[in-house]
């Protein structure tokens, strides 16, 4: 019985002076005493940043994209007569969209079949890219490994039914193209 008696009188001690809280009743901010109903999106900014204060900062590949440091490119072991190697090593890791142009004058369904097929070449070949129709004869392609455009440009162009493939505002003809640019 005794022993139950001090246990309980050490947990008591020590929910007393383990207190939690950040700030005292009478010196918390304005914002803090509101009702949570009355929040605005700085209130809610501000107790988000309370919040993460004591976390752990997330790994570098965690992060969202836009804060990912840039890769770092070892110049000296990088083809320099080739500029797309350049681009290609600067974009690894990074969203890339890639839009592609099939000739002729396609409906919009046979713009779906066409693209669609190329996608999944795509992925067979484990270039992984999402494709949106933006228009009857045109799609976008969109890499979350921006290095990988590139390797897919190769794949397009060779393709018949393919008019050209435009990456970081270069454009690239089809092979099959009877310059209907």
């Amino acid at each position: 019985m005794k022993k139950l008696l001090v246990f309980i009188v050490l947990c008591i001690l020590i929910n007393n002076l383990t207190d939690a809280k950040k700030y005292k009743e009478d010196e918390k901010p304005s914002w803090a005493k509101k009702d949570i109903r009355d929040f605005n999106d700085a209130d809610m900014e501000r107790l988000l940043e309370q919040w993460e204060e004591d976390d752990d900062p997330l790994e570098p590949d965690e992060l969202p994209e836009h804060l990912r440091p840039p890769p770092s490119i070892d110049m000296a072991s990088v083809d320099s007569s080739n500029p797309e190697n350049i681009l290609k090593l600067s974009k690894k890791g990074r969203t890339l969209m890639t839009f592609v142009s099939v000739n002729g004058n396609p409906t919009r369904e046979e713009t779906e079949e066409i693209t669609k097929l190329w996608q999944t070449s795509l992925w067979n070949n484990h270039i992984q890219a999402e494709r949106y129709l933006i228009d009857d004869n045109r799609a976008i392609f969109m890499f979350k490994d921006g290095a990988q455009a590139w390797e897919a440009k190769d794949f397009l162009v060779e393709q018949e039914r393919c008019l050209h493939v435009s990456i970081e505002n270069k454009e690239y003809k089809g092979n099959y193209n009877r310059d209907e640019l």
